[in-house]
């Protein structure tokens, strides 16, 4: 039988792990995540993490790091001088593999930070390939582009020996080490032809979790299981600052007609660049801290937690510096700990096409109160949370709200629908799930 022309097609390629269905995602960084600032003093905060929900733990660069241009004391991590080194600031190569098998013996898998664009001025390709790399108009080696990054060089491309070179070095800490994937740097100023081949040779090997730092619907089709959701966190602080619920709106829109749903967005508050550059999620969200998190776990995406979130860090973590957290316990954590836990209970819950698309719930509040559903033939879950300073008592459009539940933070049962009101405090939530 051939199948018409018409027909469509699969957008959507690559297959995701079946441990990723529920995942959430955390990310280390080393240098700042204990006094220490090793390998192995991470290791005694994993069953910590285990028991936080967190399945993902992604590692800022592990690699040696350049000395030409460094920046301050210790370096950025992402100007890489050797792709199979471990930098000694953080152990050894044993180390690495220690950290990865006891990670695995918790039930999480561990992806290494990638930087494929660029290397640092003395990494040894410079001198064994410069023919590999990009060349200003003068002929020099060249930094990316418009950005301040002086510490690094770019990689050229156009040259099937750096990209042979990089996807052998990516099988290597798969095949060797045992690493379950990627986080990959500026995905988005490397070919995407590059990292679709690249995944089908990790995925001979054992199948991966691939993350783009970037927001492109392309990248899912063959390369990535997921992208940064950069313009939802743009849209959830416009509405924590006081600029409605548009913004919302439209990424939603957006990532329900643009992008399949068998696609993974990460969802965040805070991460790496965030923390140093721009503000801590206090900074970022103010009084709607809470909320915001609540939204990027129960909505569509992938949550991320940024390391020191879970115990409120208020500081904006030194970048090329030492400047460890200061452990401590906080609210923060047992509200993460309760979502994730909603999250993986849920099946409306999960990540991509084993989950549920958000549908809008209109409500009579809508400049302040945003609300949805999210249902499977499994469950189905109800959240309304409101970004205003004033309480809100909306009532919702009768028919898809409607129905028994259970409130999912606080434990009581009942029923919603009809013209009731539902009493929401000043920056706060309400999550409901089929009993």
């Amino acid at each position: 039988m051939t199948m018409s022309p018409y027909a469509p097609q699969p957008y959507v390629k690559l297959k995701h792990p079946e441990w990723t269905k529920d995942a959430t995602i955390y990310q280390i960084n080393t240098r700042q995540f204990t006094e220490e600032g090793t390998f192995r003093a991470a290791e005694a905060h994993l069953r910590r993490l285990k028991t936080l929900g967190v399945d993902i733990l992604w590692l800022m660069p592990i690699h040696e790091i350049g000395i030409i241009n460094r920046k301050g004391t210790l370096g950025s991590p992402y100007s890489v001088r050797d792709y199979y080194s471990v930098n000694p600031e953080f152990g050894s190569l044993d180390d690495v593999k220690h950290f990865v098998a006891a990670a695995h013996a918790q039930g999480m898998h561990v992806i290494l930070d990638w930087v494929a664009n660029h290397t640092a001025w003395d990494n040894p390709l410079v001198t064994t390939h410069p023919d590999w790399y990009a060349r200003d108009w003068k002929g020099d080696f060249r930094p990316t582009p418009w950005w301040d990054w002086p510490d690094i060089i770019d990689l050229d491309y156009t040259k099937p020996e750096v990209r042979q070179y990089m996807t052998e070095a990516l099988r290597y800490w798969v095949s060797e080490v045992g690493v379950d994937g990627y986080r990959c740097d500026v995905a988005g100023f490397v070919p995407t032809d590059f990292w679709n081949n690249a995944r089908k040779e990790l995925d001979a090997i054992k199948p991966v979790f691939m993350l783009a730092e970037w927001e492109s619907r392309d990248l899912h089709a063959e390369a990535f299981d997921m992208t940064y959701a950069w313009s939802w966190f743009d849209a959830v602080k416009a509405a924590a600052h006081g600029h409605g619920l548009g913004g919302l709106f439209v990424y939603y829109s957006w990532n329900e007609k643009a992008y399949p749903q068998d696609c993974f967005r990460m969802t965040m508050v805070s991460n790496h660049d965030k923390n140093a550059w721009d503000g801590t999620e206090f900074e970022q969200f103010g009084d709607a801290v809470e909320a915001a998190i609540v939204l990027s776990v129960v909505g569509e995406g992938l949550p991320l937690i940024y390391n020191g979130q879970e115990a409120g860090n208020t500081r904006r973590l030194a970048f090329f510096e030492k400047d460890p957290i200061d452990w401590q316990p906080h609210p923060m954590g047992e509200l993460y700990r309760k979502l994730f836990a909603i999250k993986k209970e849920n099946r409306a819950l999960w990540n991509g096409a084993w989950g549920a698309r958000m549908i809008h719930v209109p409500n009579s509040t809508p400049e302040a109160v945003f609300s949805f559903v999210r249902e499977t033939a499994h469950n189905k879950v109800f959240a309304a949370i409101n970004f205003a300073p004033s309480q809100q008592d909306p009532t919702f459009t009768p028919g898809l709200g409607d129905g028994e539940y259970r409130d999912a933070m606080r434990g009581d049962h009942l029923v919603l629908g009809g013209d009731k009101p539902l009493t929401i405090e000043p920056w706060g939530y309400r999550i409901f799930v089929s009993p």
